[in-house]
């Protein structure tokens, strides 16, 4: 997982634009250096970017439009927090008001990092918005791969706040990098110019997994996966009776308990699945990382070029000319002919194809 592999791999997805992720460290910085020039044709945009965890081990994004704000910011932050120049997600002894009001004090953007998920997430402690960030302001939501845009459509205190979608990715293969990404209209292809359409809300659509495909979906222990109702988690008083396990509260649930008015209007949400993914399923292999998958999916990228076209935009013919089992699964999906068994507890839902 580092810059070439990434730069890569987000050209193999169909992403112009990535995050570099763990900005505030310095040697990680000067690993970019060489992928900053952006916006010609065919170049990906890389926007500085951060996780940090707080005082009470809530997760928070950080975005910058430049490398140069992030080494003010560390310069900063150092004294609240021992490991910066050692992990990537460092943690700091800092409340989320004070993280917000140090990052807008040098330019940024900043709001919770996968926000509905039952571990270090603003609704895991958190019941509202200014709870967590007193009265600093958060510039957009990270939605995490269990929720979608509906699941915060009906909150209260986050009208106006734009939802972003984004891959957490953990490596760099097209499976995990740009699973969730967000379509922005934006008037220059630099990190100056996403900033600004993400501050000022202009989400032309966001896209990601099925909520149900997430490890945190629905209430479940997190030692055997079990699921179970919020009636029957507070009955056992959040205790397994199987495996005595932790029960974790699901980002359905959470989302729900948390819905007070109406819906409010949100940009369309399109729901994909990796491509590699489907490949395992239609090829019955056990890893997207198999063999087979690789060879096949190489085959789709010659003939359409990214994933996203694949999975979006070739008719489904031309799809079918590489591989018929497969470009009948995509159609599938276009159409949401898709089943689900919901994931829950630490452990992704699995789905099929009608």
């Amino acid at each position: 997982m580092v810059p070439p592999a990434m730069v890569g791999a987000a050209q193999m997805k169909g992403l112009s634009v990535i995050g570099s992720g763990d900005a505030l460290h310095p040697v990680w910085r000067g690993m970019w250096e060489e992928f900053l020039s952006g916006g010609g044709e065919g170049e990906i945009v890389v926007v500085p970017s951060s996780e940090v965890e707080d005082q009470k081990r809530v997760h928070h994004l950080i975005l910058m439009d430049d490398f140069s704000g992030f080494c003010d910011l560390q310069e900063v932050l150092s004294p609240h927090g021992k490991d910066i120049t050692s992990t990537g997600r460092p943690h700091l002894h800092l409340s989320g008001e004070e993280i917000a009001c140090f990052v807008h004090d040098h330019g940024g953007l900043v709001g919770p990092a996968h926000a509905f998920t039952p571990w270090t997430s603003m609704y895991a402690s958190h019941d509202r918005v200014e709870d967590c960030y007193g009265g600093e302001r958060i510039d957009f939501l990270e939605l995490g791969l269990s929720a979608d845009s509906s699941y915060g459509a009906a909150i209260p205190d986050l009208c106006g706040i734009p939802f972003i979608s984004s891959s957490d990715a953990h490596g760099p293969d097209p499976g995990r990098l740009g699973r969730e990404f967000v379509v922005l209209e934006v008037r220059e292809a630099t990190p100056a110019g996403i900033l600004e359409s993400i501050s000022r809300g202009r989400v032309i659509r966001n896209v990601g997994l099925f909520p149900e495909e997430g490890k945190y979906n629905r209430t479940a222990c997190s030692r055997c996966f079990r699921q179970f109702t919020l009636e029957e988690a507070e009955g056992n008083a959040w205790k397994c009776p199987d495996e005595g396990g932790r029960i974790k509260k699901g980002v359905c649930d959470r989302a729900r308990e948390l819905s007070l008015g109406d819906p409010r209007p949100r940009p369309p949400y399109l729901h994909m699945i990796p491509l590699a993914e489907i490949l395992q399923r239609v090829l019955s292999l056990s890893s997207p990382q198999a063999k087979g998958v690789r060879i096949l999916y190489d085959r789709f990228i010659a003939l359409c070029g990214d994933e996203i076209r694949v999975l979006t935009g070739v008719p489904v013919p031309d799809l079918a000319g590489v591989h018929r089992e497969t470009a009948m699964a995509i159609d599938a999906l276009r159409c949401g002919r898709v089943s689900f068994s919901p994931g829950g507890g630490g452990r992704y839902g699995t789905f099929s194809f009608f």
